[in-house]
């Protein structure tokens, strides 16, 4: 997670105020100055798992992208093949470079018949719309970064109940689901994702009326025993469901393939960057895949970039590696080399700062969050 040396050019989420007035502890994260976290992660983790949290993810980028010709250009950058996406409906993507290396993972929602919102990671939003930019496209498809728009979350098995009381008839959102909503007479997009592994919606709106959106979920939150919840939770959250995090298990050097993301590639949608590259990768065999680890001993706790052994044999690195609460073990993400050197079931062991602990091979996500 971030340090506490902050460069001077951090952006700063319009809410900065109100997280510093709840007691948050603030950290650079991708560029932007974000809360890490309020209470402290076990509780916020605590929260989104049982009750119901609330994140300010304004750090995130929001592009829109309208015109006739919006579908032909978003099927040219991005592996998803988005004509299979209804008007109300979402898919996650990725942007690739020509090797098939992974540049973006993010979600594309379709508003409107010939209206696209693109949701990358805060560290490439621009770099994302630098691409779209560059994109040979009808001339009548127009981008436009909201940078005056903020993103909150609300995540856990009650947020349902809390939408309700804000955003009436969001409860009847389907997962990876969106709607066009007000708010005080702002436009609000409203989608049913999260990045938690739980039932959870998203909001998207002006920053003029982010503090009182704000305000207003904290408010209907209290029932439920809910509480502002910071990145350091939501790292916590999105490993236990093994959801990768771009330039964490995510890189331009390992293609979408090897990251365990061909669901996410749809080769026949057409030509995208990178395409050939995956197939000759699909057809050849994959050099490292990147598979779940979970410790045998809850005292050994994984952590990036510490290798992994068969024996004397280095076979792999961890990328992403943490504390499960729910668990009560460590768990990680770990890129094995060759690929078939580890399967589903196998041992290994992490050397965890000189000393070896055994893990178990598993296909995340390491815990069961199903639809309840």
């Amino acid at each position: 997670m971030p340090g506490v040396d902050e460069p001077p050019e951090l952006m700063h989420t319009p809410l900065e105020a109100e997280h510093e007035a709840l007691g948050a502890k603030l950290g650079p994260f991708g560029g932007w100055r974000m809360p890490i976290e309020y209470v402290g992660a076990l509780r916020e983790h605590e929260a989104v798992r049982e009750r119901v949290g609330l994140f300010d993810l304004t750090h995130l980028g929001k592009v829109e992208v309208t015109g006739p010709g919006a579908l032909g250009m978003l099927q040219r950058v991005v592996t998803n093949d988005l004509a299979r996406a209804s008007v109300g409906e979402a898919l996650y993507n990725l942007v690739l470079n020509e090797g098939g290396g992974v540049i973006e993972d993010l979600i594309v929602y379709r508003l409107d018949e010939q209206r696209y919102f693109v949701v990358p990671n805060a560290a490439n939003a621009h770099r994302v719309l630098q691409i779209l930019e560059e994109t040979p496209a009808d001339d009548r498809v127009h981008l436009m970064y909201h940078q005056d728009w903020c993103f909150l979350a609300v995540q856990g098995p009650e947020s349902m109940h809390v939408m309700e009381r804000i955003f009436p008839g969001a409860g009847d959102l389907a997962f990876m689901q969106c709607v066009e909503s007000e708010y005080r007479r702002r436009p609000v997009i409203v989608t049913r994702s999260g990045y938690t592994g739980e039932i959870g919606f998203e909001l998207f709106t002006f920053q003029d009326v982010a503090h009182a959106l704000w305000s207003d979920l904290l408010e209907a939150m209290e029932p439920f025993g809910g509480m502002p919840c910071g990145l350091a939770a939501r790292d916590v959250l999105r490993l236990e469901m093994g959801y990768p995090l771009y330039g964490q298990d995510l890189f331009e050097s390992v293609t979408a393939l090897e990251a365990g993301l061909s669901w996410a590639v749809s080769f026949d949608a057409g030509e995208f960057r990178g395409r050939e590259s995956l197939l000759r990768q699909r057809d050849g065999g994959l050099p490292s895949r990147l598979l779940g680890l979970r410790m045998y001993e809850r005292r050994h706790i994984p952590r990036a970039h510490y290798p992994v052994f068969i024996g004397d044999q280095l076979i792999g690195e961890v990328t992403s590696g943490t504390y499960s609460p729910m668990l009560q073990t460590g768990i990680g993400l770990a890129y094995l080399w060759p690929a078939d050197v580890a399967t589903v079931g196998d041992t290994v062991e992490v050397n965890i700062r000189g000393r070896r602990g055994a893990a178990g091979v598993v296909r995340p996500p390491f815990v069961d969050r199903s639809p309840r």
